[in-house]
């Protein structure tokens, strides 16, 4: 995998293996400079493919399945509850991490990018020590930090057999009988969601008032609805203190305003955010400047303090998703060879992959109500979605937030099934500079989900063809 030959010099070094290193280093050789990808992992990839997207939404697939079977039921389509073969669900996860990091690998050796299996730290800003199976002093002439993030954990809290963070949780050791998710976010729903339909009995607690409190509220209402009747319990306005790890259950107390209770599970997962992966990179050493939690400094051009040193990622703060990572990482790789690349997206899509899905890109409303704007919000419920009825997603909704005088598309949100999907519409249309008029006189076909786009924009003069 790795080469064994560490060069005096290379014109790039890109430090970290996940999509914003890996893009970084393709974008940059593709640029005709001489690359360097850096990372401690025999495995490309990151994150991303090997402990984060691709291991959680191939199980949240076979959730998705579990979940469908269930409600066929009301179409008078009935089937036998799932026999659970937990090997089975790990080979299936361990093939498809497989084949992508293989594929990343492949794609190295076709573009000629040359792959060091080291940890890096900066001596200053031109040179880099490598430890580990490769070893050795690198000159650089740019360099480009792609090392991700890790999950945050509680003070006086270690991961471990009891007390999971994502990455062990996405190992599958066992089915707990219990199970407490502390985090409220995509994270803790999404992980949640997967030991729920391997028949865990789930408790979710969230210090928040409300589930997903960076989503705006309209979007999350049918997922809580959702999670009120798939998990055993979820509690919002409380937090975990007091946890006691004994062999065989964890012990926590639930502290909710002023009651306070204990309580036993066999496993709990930790999810409340993520911490940058810049402690270790001696980034001193090179003049670069870390905000105070951590997170690299970086300007438009995802250029650090240190003129030769770029950063991108979940190591420079923002929304902390692979795809805005790999825009970043394409975009430094441009500044690298003298173009005047910026980042300067309209529109970063976010999805939760739960049931229901969560989408949305652009302005939110949480963010317009902070905001001198004049906007207005057009939402149209899947009640009026002849596709959706049909498929018993009836409890979704699309909205667009547009500008109240030209009928601009600035934000879009999306939460049902196929979510996913569905958003990327609302992206072409923000990044395109498009009119809800422009979504309108856009034939969409029937019946699909994807006309609640459509129907959305029509809102804006003030009637949607099955809606308003």
């Amino acid at each position: 995998m790795a080469d064994n030959n560490v060069p005096e010099h290379t014109e790039v070094v890109v430090i970290g293996a996940g999509p914003g290193g890996y893009a970084a280093a393709f974008e940059a050789a593709r640029q005709g400079l001489d690359v360097t990808l850096v990372s401690d992992e025999e495995q490309l990839g990151g994150t991303c493919l090997r402990r984060g997207c691709i291991p959680s939404k191939t199980l949240l697939h076979l959730t998705e399945l579990t979940h469908a079977a269930s409600a066929a039921g009301a179409f008078g389509l009935k089937f036998k509850p799932p026999q659970i073969d937990l090997g089975g669900m790990r080979q299936r996860k361990n093939k498809v991490i497989k084949q992508l990091t293989g594929g990343v690998a492949q794609l190295c050796k076709q573009r000629v990018v040359r792959y060091l299996q080291a940890r890096s730290q900066f001596e200053y800003d031109t040179h880099v020590r490598l430890s580990g199976k490769q070893s050795g002093r690198l000159a650089f002439d740019h360099a480009i930090i792609a090392t991700g993030s890790q999950p945050a954990v509680l003070p006086d809290v270690e991961f471990g057999d009891r007390i999971m963070s994502s990455t062990e949780a996405l190992e599958l050791p066992d089915i707990p009988q219990s199970l407490l998710v502390i985090g409220g976010g995509y994270i803790g729903l999404e992980m949640g969601m997967v030991y729920q339909a391997l028949g865990s009995r789930v408790t979710v607690i969230e210090m928040a008032d409300r589930l997903m409190p960076n989503a705006d509220a309209d979007l999350v209402k049918p997922l809580a609805r959702r999670a009120a009747t798939l998990f055993d319990a979820v509690h919002l306005d409380t937090s975990a203190r007091d946890i006691e790890v004994a062999d065989d259950s964890v012990t926590v107390t639930l502290d909710s305003n002023d009651d306070a209770t204990e309580a036993h599970f066999d496993r709990v997962l930790l999810a409340i955010g993520r911490t940058p992966n810049t402690d270790d990179l001696n980034l001193q050493g090179a003049g670069v400047a870390v905000d105070d939690k951590g997170f690299i400094v970086v300007d438009e051009s995802r250029r650090t303090d240190a003129e030769h040193v770029h950063a991108i990622g979940d190591a420079a703060g923002g929304m902390l998703l692979a795809h805005e990572a790999m825009h970043e990482g394409k975009v430094a790789a441009r500044a690298v060879a003298g173009h005047n690349a910026v980042f300067d997206a309209r529109a970063v899509p976010a999805v939760v992959f739960t049931d229901p899905q969560v989408a949305w890109c652009g302005l939110t409303e949480q963010q317009a109500e902070n905001s001198d704007q004049d906007v207005k919000i057009l939402r149209f419920p899947w009640q009026a979605s002849g596709r959706a009825i049909s498929m018993g997603a009836s409890a979704g909704m699309t909205k667009l937030l547009t500008d109240a005088g030209d009928g601009r598309v600035l934000g879009v949100g999306i939460v049902g099934p196929q979510a996913e999907s569905l958003i990327a519409e609302g992206v072409l249309a923000i990044e395109m500079g498009a009119t809800a008029e422009d979504m309108a006189l856009a034939i969409h076909p029937h019946p699909t989900l994807s006309e609640t786009l459509g129907e959305s924009a029509e809102l804006f003069t003030g009637q949607a063809t099955h809606y308003g």
